[in-house]
């Protein structure tokens, strides 16, 4: 299967992370299961960015700027696969950079990446760093404005070219590998309907509404399947 394919599509959710130490959501040591004044859900809404801007970023800092993560074995296969010009692009709904800082180029964030902040006002660049040192509520320091994660919060829409970027690509691939993803997060979940090719691979330790129509479902951890593809 691998070994017919020479245009292969990786899209990953968060089980792609959780072997690097990234929180996902909805595990019983998830966000969800944890205790904040806020559901994690609006925690991280820009209603909640809006109005309650202190509690936000606390969240954001705590939860979402991790220190001293790397990439793991899922991570660097991909890249390695690409390096091989097997697989042709990553699209991830994480948010860590954990694909680029393990040599992958071609990658498509539909949710945006905690790497990139933008001043509001004079669209001043902040990296991590920045934002995880600042007190409180990240101000610019050129002109004073707030700065904004480059993430897409809930009730936020997508940006368009990284859309189109992932539909494009998904739909000339001849394989699709969806990993780590129960696909019930929208509208990205949808992206895997374009996919009309050879074969559709799902590695995911719960179900999901796609199984059916897949050639493989793997219920393994994204890193210890991936790790044994020879390149």
């Amino acid at each position: 299967m691998y070994d017919e394919s020479q245009n292969i599509v990786f899209f990953g959710g968060a089980g792609v992370s959780t072997e690097s130490g990234v929180p996902d959501f909805r595990s019983k040591d998830g966000l969800y299961s944890q205790k904040y004044d806020y559901p994690p859900e609006y925690m991280l809404s820009k209603t909640c960015y809006v109005r309650h801007p202190v509690e936000f970023f606390k969240f954001y800092k705590d939860k979402m700027l991790l220190d001293g993560i790397e990439p793991n074995a899922a991570h660097l296969k991909l890249s390695e696969m690409e390096k091989a010009s097997k697989l042709k692009a990553v699209i991830t709904q994480n948010i860590d950079g954990l694909h680029q800082k393990a040599g992958s180029k071609v990658v498509y964030e539909v949710h945006g990446s905690v790497l990139r902040n933008y001043c509001e006002k004079c669209n001043a660049f902040y990296d991590e760093k920045y934002m995880k040192n600042a007190l409180s509520v990240p101000i610019c320091d050129k002109c004073g404005g707030r700065v904004k994660p480059d993430v897409v919060l809930y009730e936020e829409g997508l940006d368009n070219e990284i859309w189109q970027n992932s539909i494009n690509a998904i739909s000339r691939a001849d394989m699709l590998i969806v990993a780590g993803t129960s696909l019930v997060v929208y509208p990205a979940a949808n992206l895997v309907r374009y996919f009309n090719g050879k074969y559709l691979v799902i590695i995911n330790l719960q179900p999901t509404n796609e199984d059916s129509r897949a050639d493989l479902v793997i219920r393994e951890k994204v890193g210890e399947v991936l790790r044994q593809i020879k390149v």
